[in-house]
Formats: C-alpha cells, structure tokens, sequence
C-alpha cells in the first residue's frame, strides 16, 4: 500500500490528502503540498502523511521542505518503513547509508508481490535470470551441473526456472512474504525461505536449524545488491554459504565512473567493478566472467549493469 492510501485516522485529513493526491496527479504539485499541510494540522503524527508531504514537496522543488518532512517521518517511525532515511540522503539531508532499512525492503515487495512479474518484465524489460543463466553455462572452467544451489533474494523465483535443470537441489530465499508465496507457485524450488541479507551470518535466516554452512556449490543474487549499499555483510553471508570451489553468479547496477558504490535517485544502490573485485576478494572470491549489459529500463531511461560470475578458493 503507497503512503498516500494509509488512512490518518482522521476523515477529514483523509479528504484532504485525496484532494492533496489528484492535484498532484494533475501536475500541481505546489497546490497539493499546501492541502496537504492542512491535514496534517489536524493528524501531526501521521508519518505516511508527513512522507506523501515530502514528496509533493520535491515535486514541487522545495528541497528543504522535504527534508523538514522526511525528518518528521523518521522522527515518528523509527524502523522507517518508508525509506525516508535513503530519500533524505538522495536529496542531501543525511549521510548515506550502507544499507537500507529491513521494514522498508520488506515492505515495499510486499507491496510489489502482485504485479512484479508484469511491470518488470513486461513493462520495462527485465532480463537479468535469463543473461545470467546464459553467463553460467558459458563461462568455462566453471561445472556446468551443481549439486545444491542457493538463490539470494529470489523474489519471485524468475532465476529459478532458468536454472533448475542445472542444480540438484535449489533453495530460496527472500526477504519478502508476498514474494516467497509468487515463487512457491512456480513449484521449481526445493526449500523456500524468509532470510534478511542485510545481517550478520548467523541471524540472516540462511542458517536455521537444518541449514548447513558450506552446503552450496551455486549461490546466485539477482538484481538483489542494488538494495545493499556495502557489500561487507552480503558477502560474509556467502562466504559462509560457499563449499569449497563454488560459483557466485550475480549481477549488480554499474556505478559506471563513480568508485565504491552510491545511492541513486531510485533509492537503488550502484556499485562500481573495481569496488566488487574488492569485496570478492576480501572474502576469498576470484572473478571468473562478467559482462555489462542493460539490465532494464527506469523511467524510459536504460539501467546498466554488470553481471559477475566468481568463483571461491579451495
């Protein structure tokens, strides 16, 4: 549900916020900040309220009134659901952040589980499962068959069918629901599971009872590390994870000419091949392949991405 469909509590504020939402519909976005203070005046602690305000605001190019906004987001939902932390670091009110926060990720796929497959793939021309499906089975001195494969923030299982004749056993994780339930209806993973890559090993849900570490020869991550900004932590997940000689095949957004990684204007992370090479490394990983390509489009606008396959130290 967008911020702007939570209910204040409030009637009143409820129809002002309606009215507030169908200016800025019609490209007056000015006019829709000014009702949009007026419900707030009479719900202060409505944070959905307080965000859907930031937003108009920038739309309407009042930085500072939507950092002034986002502030009072954060300051009424400390596990900031919404993101406001990362918007605020977009338009220059903080510091950016490593990572996301969790309820944020969580909710927004939530949110997302029903109509994923359709706007991504159909709409704006996801191609990530099948090029880097395509980038395993032609990168040599890599197997071409795998004993038990691990698929990181799998979402709705769309890597799943591309590699499933490939692996004996196939788990997924995600850190969404919504997702995991699209994914179990393909009836192509083995074990499906609720897992947070933005913690440590132990607490991740990746190694729950029954969940042995070291027991994957494949770990693959999606379009995933664009919603984790250092890749420290991700990294220290499959590392544990890997056997001996496995494969880490994934892809990330290409920072491009930026070193390190930055959060864009999407809210997503972009992350740079030198800075990759360096995390691979550090957990005792070596680059086998890569490629770049256009991984999809945003806002009419082409996404580039770089597709690694790595390879553990026996």
């Amino acid at each position: 549900m967008l911020p702007s469909q939570l209910s204040s509590g409030d009637v009143i504020a409820d129809h002002r916020a309606d009215y507030a939402k169908m200016l800025a519909e019609s490209s007056e976005p000015a006019s829709a900040a000014e009702l949009m203070e007026q419900a707030l005046e009479l719900a202060p602690r409505w944070a959905a309220g307080w965000f859907t305000l930031a937003t108009y605001r920038e739309k309407a190019g009042d930085a500072p009134g939507a950092i002034a906004a986002l502030n009072e987001v954060l300051a009424l939902d400390a596990g900031d659901v919404f993101g406001a932390r990362l918007k605020l670091a977009v338009l220059g009110g903080a510091e950016v952040p490593d990572r996301p926060p969790s309820l944020y990720v969580e909710r927004l796929f939530d949110d997302y589980a029903d109509r994923f497959e359709t706007s991504l793939v159909e709409k704006l021309g996801y191609s990530v499962p099948g090029k880097l499906a395509t980038l395993i089975a032609e990168t040599t001195d890599i197997p071409k068959h795998f004993r038990l494969a691990v698929d990181l923030g799998c979402g709705t299982g769309l890597l799943g069918p591309e590699i499933r004749a490939r692996v004996g056993r196939l788990e997924g994780y995600d850190l969404s629901k919504g997702m995991l339930a699209k994914a179990a209806e393909k009836n192509v993973y083995d074990h499906l599971g609720q897992a947070d890559l933005s913690l440590e090993p132990e607490l991740s849900g990746i190694f729950d009872v029954g969940l042995a570490a070291g027991r994957a020869d494949l770990i693959t991550a999606a379009d995933v590390l664009m919603y984790l900004g250092d890749l420290h932590g991700v990294m220290a997940v499959v590392q544990k994870l890997s056997a001996d000689g496995a494969v880490f095949a994934f892809s990330v957004e290409d920072a491009q000419q930026t070193d390190g990684y930055v959060l864009r204007d999407s809210l997503r992370f972009a992350h740079s091949e030198a800075y990759v090479r360096e995390m691979l490394a550090h957990h005792d990983f070596t680059v086998r392949d890569l490629a770049r390509s256009i991984i999809r489009m945003d806002g009419g606008k082409p996404v580039h991405g770089i597709l690694f396959i790595a390879s553990k130290s026996a």
